[in-house]
């Protein structure tokens, strides 16, 4: 009997912080800012990541209800990339991302000259693993080390049996079938975090830089999660990573962490970014983080995503100005997330995390 990821939540995730910063007393909790997320109308645009999309539709679904009809809210599923591009571009008044803003190609740069000059509002929003799913008849678990995972995506082990596979999995009758590695076909940020976790945990198998567009040809690619999930579920030998909140009833991969192979959870995802740090050098306004992927504790689990919600500190449009301040100040509240790990089987921020995040949204319209 197939055993589905994991999708609830242990309360005590939300203590762990993910990382240290001296918040005041008063915001400890990170509570709902109630005045901020009531009293809103008119309409509210963002797009970006797709992981965020079952999030997104709890968050606005409860702001809406809060303010009686009179603001709608939309969210576009269309992937990190192309909503940082529509951020910093001013179709939208927000974005989801699963990777934070860089300038590498000038994008931190350019969303804050669209945010008229200003540091550029940078918090996290939705914690997640990713799982590597998989659709192989007979087979109930599969562990995989992170060389055995970085070779198959990279088209060096091709089938089912193969003694790697085989080496950590002894009592699976692994059948004689090729394997169909399933990556994203659009840019992604889940797929820049699973490279990531690749290119950081096994340097000698994967030989590519973190990207948001899968770099090995080969394979078989679909697009945004959803496809990803379905094209995974309709093939037999598929192989394919996705964030774990949205793979339904498909089988995980375990991964070696230390000594021991960890399934993916909110719990295990929660634990390694309570290790990870700050990035450095970031604006008071941001608080992107360098997840750490080489965790030796199995009660972590690496391979995660921390998605971001990016936002300008001031709109030349009162109303737009407001309704962005409320709605995020929503998305990191107490309430905010519960809902998000509910709906989404997301881990929640922690409280330190909540109140960092919340005394930067407050700076919106300040």
């Amino acid at each position: 009997m197939n055993t589905p990821i994991r999708r609830a939540l242990v309360p005590s995730v939300a203590l762990l912080a993910i990382f240290a910063t001296a918040c005041g007393a008063d915001n400890e909790k990170g509570g709902s800012d109630n005045d901020a997320s009531t009293g809103l109308s008119g309409t509210l645009a963002g797009a970006g990541a797709t992981s965020q999309e079952k999030a997104q539709e709890a968050w606005y679904t409860a702001v809406q209800g809060q303010n009686d009809g009179n603001l709608e809210i939309t969210y576009n599923a269309i992937g990190s990339t192309d909503g940082r591009s529509q951020f910093v571009e001013g179709a939208v008044s927000f974005a989801g991302t699963d990777s934070y803003l860089k300038d590498d190609e000038g994008e931190l740069t350019a969303a804050k000259e669209r945010c008229g000059g200003e540091d550029v509002i940078e918090v996290p929003a939705y914690v997640s693993s990713i799982a590597i799913a998989f659709n192989v008849p007979g087979v109930d678990t599969l562990n995989l080390t992170a060389d055995t995972i970085a070779q198959i995506f990279d088209g060096k082990i091709t089938n089912w049996n193969d003694d790697a596979i085989a080496a950590d999995n002894p009592d699976a009758e692994l059948p004689d079938l090729k394997i169909t590695p399933v990556h994203r076909s659009d840019d992604s940020g889940t797929t820049k975090n699973f490279t990531d976790y690749l290119g950081k945990v096994a340097p000698d198998s994967w030989g590519y830089e973190a990207e948001d567009a899968f770099p090995v040809s080969g394979g078989e690619g679909a697009e945004g999660t959803s496809g990803v999930v379905e094209l995974i579920g309709s093939t037999e030998g598929a192989i394919g990573y996705a964030d774990a909140s949205q793979t339904g009833d498909l089988t995980a991969v375990s991964v070696k962490v230390g000594d021991e192979f960890v399934a993916p959870s909110p719990e295990g995802a929660a634990n390694t970014v309570a290790v990870s740090e700050p990035v450095a050098d970031r604006a008071e306004t941001d608080m992107a983080v360098d997840v750490n992927r080489n965790v030796e504790d199995p009660t972590a689990y690496p391979v995660i995503l921390l998605s971001y919600i990016i936002a300008c500190q001031h709109y030349d449009d009162a109303e737009e100005e407001a309704n962005v301040k409320g709605y995020l100040s929503y998305i990191v509240s107490d309430e905010g997330q519960s809902e998000a790990a509910d709906y989404a089987g997301s881990a929640p921020l922690s409280a330190d995390t909540a109140a960092r995040a919340q005394e930067i949204v407050a700076k919106i319209g300040a």
